[in-house]
């Protein structure tokens, strides 16, 4: 089961894609980023992203959300 659930753009080159895979009988969210490969227009997975249990993933958006909290604080 590898699915992509969301693709958004990063910058002119680059692109985030949400997936969901399986690994070894476990499911995983995989966050990585996409450029252009050089000489060629297609899409390529660079190394950097994240990929964890599924199980996780409530605390990934719970961390996702403390940097926008954060910088409400510091601006008021």
């Amino acid at each position: 089961m590898d699915q992509t659930v969301l693709i958004f753009p990063k910058n002119k080159f680059q692109e985030v894609r949400v997936g969901i895979r399986e690994f070894k009988g476990n499911d995983l969210v995989d966050i990585r980023i996409w450029t252009i490969a050089q000489g060629v227009d297609q899409m390529v997975p660079t190394a950097k992203g994240v990929t964890i249990n599924i199980h996780l993933l409530p605390q990934l958006l719970k961390a996702c959300r403390i940097p926008k909290k954060f910088l409400k604080q510091i601006r008021c």
